[in-house]
């Protein structure tokens, strides 16, 4: 059974977009749908994706109108980008000749400074908001989409001149009903913070998974105990998604990567050394208590 976002928000409340085309359905455009239409009811839910990928969203109920020609979305008054970086990148090209009239357009991406370039080539009567919902989970798929995927989790908006305000306080609005606490930024900046808090720790646990199951193999997999298990959970995120976001955002990682090299050489050459190997785990420990701080309480039953 999926669960029910107790956010109350939207309520009452006309949809702040009558029709609401999502282009792509995996793990966060099917959030989206699920979402949307559990808080207004009254809007219509476009998706756009390969067949099977629409039948299991139909079966889910997360969408009103199902279709793998982008010409479903000409009368979409809000467009969601939800398909891989590179993807949406190609979604924004064909935009102009499948939408006449004037729509908010935003995306999911997990990186910013390519789709918001090729965003500006979009006709005037098209408004571009680069978003970034971060609420994730390590598997991908419409399968595994729920409506509360976003509640209490920031979602980053790169917003590009004042022309984009209005279309900026809508698409607040609208992320603030599904539960999320919108932020903006410039897209570099985003880049920036993302390469060190998302993109490095998905390639460090990668390569962490790697180096331990190739160098232990099945044998020494049975000898983990719940910290590796827990430790490596980012480890089955989908190879096809993180090609596109190391691609896009290869500057900022290449940097992020060189930090964290240049800290476990630190640790290599102290290994032998009390002190230093202690420096580094009791800042990790005061860094740590300083994010379970920043997490929402878990609601009591």
């Amino acid at each position: 059974m999926l669960p029910v976002v107790q956010s109350t928000a939207g309520e009452g409340k006309p949809p702040i977009f009558e029709k609401v085309a999502i282009a792509g359905l995996g793990l966060i455009g099917g959030s989206i749908a699920l979402a949307a239409r559990q808080h207004w009811p009254t809007a219509l839910v476009i998706g756009l994706d390969r067949s099977e990928v629409l039948e299991k969203a139909m079966l889910l109920h997360a969408i009103d109108i199902a279709a793998s020609d982008p010409v479903v979305i000409a009368d979409a008054d809000l467009i969601i980008l939800a398909a891989p970086i590179e993807a949406n990148i190609g979604l924004l090209g064909g935009l102009e000749g499948n939408v006449v009239r004037s729509a908010v357009v935003t995306d999911v991406g997990s990186t910013k400074r390519a789709t918001v370039d090729a965003a500006r080539q979009l006709p005037s009567h098209l408004s571009f908001v680069g978003g970034h919902p971060l609420g994730g989970a390590p598997r991908s798929g419409i399968e595994h989409a729920r409506p509360d995927l976003f509640v209490d989790r920031p979602w980053v908006f790169t917003p590009e001149g004042a022309e984009t305000s209005k279309p900026l306080e809508r698409l607040c609005e609208f992320v603030e009903v599904l539960g999320a606490k919108p932020q903006v930024m410039s897209p570099l900046e985003h880049d920036r913070q993302l390469a060190m808090v998302s993109h490095l720790p998905q390639l460090t646990v990668s390569a962490l998974m790697h180096v331990v199951g190739t160098a232990a193999g099945v044998p020494g997999l049975k000898l983990t105990g719940r910290g590796f298990f827990d430790t490596t959970r980012l480890a089955s995120s989908s190879a096809d998604i993180w090609q596109d976001i190391c691609r896009s955002n290869a500057d900022q990682i290449r940097t992020a990567i060189d930090v964290l090299i240049t800290q476990l050489e630190s640790m290599q050459r102290a290994l032998d050394k009390d002190d230093d190997i202690a420096r580094t785990f009791n800042s990790a420990g005061e860094w740590r208590e300083r994010l379970v701080a920043l997490r929402p309480p878990k609601p009591t039953a």
